[in-house]
């Protein structure tokens, strides 16, 4: 079975910042629908003084069963977001992966690298709730069965 998916192109701003302890900033400011292929090189939206604007065509969002519960808690936010990982290579930043599953981008922040949110389209929340509504089971909350070893262990009484 064919994972879904999306293919998006990513909006990546470079900022020119006058400040003795930092000269410049990158940042993920969105992420549009895009029907490029893979290898489709970035190129400049706008550029001023200040700053450059550049899209990086030809990425793709796939869901994923695995991370259902991770699409969950970010659908259950007032403000859905998709989550763009990306690396500064020769002196540029250059997105890596895309999701929107919270917990993935939580993984990704945790093993130390960039990661930053951007509000979902609004045309793909009912996908996404829809992919969501098929595949995320919660827990249930049963109580925990004990171990054997536990079973008659009177713990109050030495």
């Amino acid at each position: 079975m064919q994972q879904p998916f999306v293919t998006v192109a990513v909006v990546i701003q470079h900022s020119r910042l006058d400040n003795r302890w930092q000269r410049d900033k990158w940042e993920v400011i969105g992420v549009v629908p895009d029907a490029s292929p893979p290898g489709t090189p970035a190129s400049v939206l706008y550029e001023d003084n200040s700053r450059v604007q550049w899209l990086h065509p030809g990425h793709s969002l796939s869901l994923h069963r695995d991370e259902a519960e991770g699409y969950f808690l970010n659908l259950s936010t007032p403000c859905p977001f998709v989550f763009v990982m990306w690396r500064e290579e020769d002196g540029r930043a250059a997105p890596h992966s895309v999701t929107a599953s919270y917990n993935e981008a939580a993984r990704s922040l945790d093993g130390g690298e960039s990661v930053e949110g951007v509000p979902m389209p609004p045309e793909w929340v009912p996908w996404l709730r829809d992919f969501v509504a098929m595949h995320y089971k919660p827990e249930s909350n049963k109580t925990k069965i004990r171990p054997p070893s536990f079973k008659g262990a009177r713990r109050d009484e030495i």
